[in-house]
């Protein structure tokens, strides 16, 4: 089993930047790409920015410019660099990533259990 842990999130001001982490634990493992998304209240989860494990990145339009993911595989951690922050990026953020059992034929996917980012005057 993987387990994900997210932090650093937090209360800022609009224009402020904050930077989440997702640390992933469990031997046997290896991991994929990695990702953030985020729901907001009443609303459907939705995507943020992905990360493959050879760097390869892909973002959603609304944080393009503005966010930066980026990970460090030896520490099997991702992490999400938000700058100009808005109060429509108020959400729970939720790490993701894919990850295959060494010695398993199939791919599973884990999620963290969420970290909320407020953004408030």
């Amino acid at each position: 089993q993987v387990q994900l842990v997210e932090s650093g999130g937090g209360l800022v001001q609009p224009g402020g930047s904050l930077r989440l982490s997702c640390a992933a634990s469990g031997s046997g493992f290896s991991l994929f790409t990695m990702g953030w998304y985020r729901q907001l209240p009443g609303k459907q989860r939705e995507f943020v920015a992905i990360i493959t494990n050879s760097g390869t990145t892909t973002y959603a339009d609304s944080v393009k410019g503005r966010f930066t993911i980026s990970r460090d595989n030896a520490k099997s951690t991702v992490y999400l660099q938000m700058n100009s922050l808005k109060p429509e990026d108020t959400a729970v953020y939720y790490c993701k990533t894919d990850a295959q059992k060494i010695g398993d034929p199939y791919i599973s996917v884990y999620w963290g259990q969420g970290t909320q980012v407020t953004v408030s005057s």
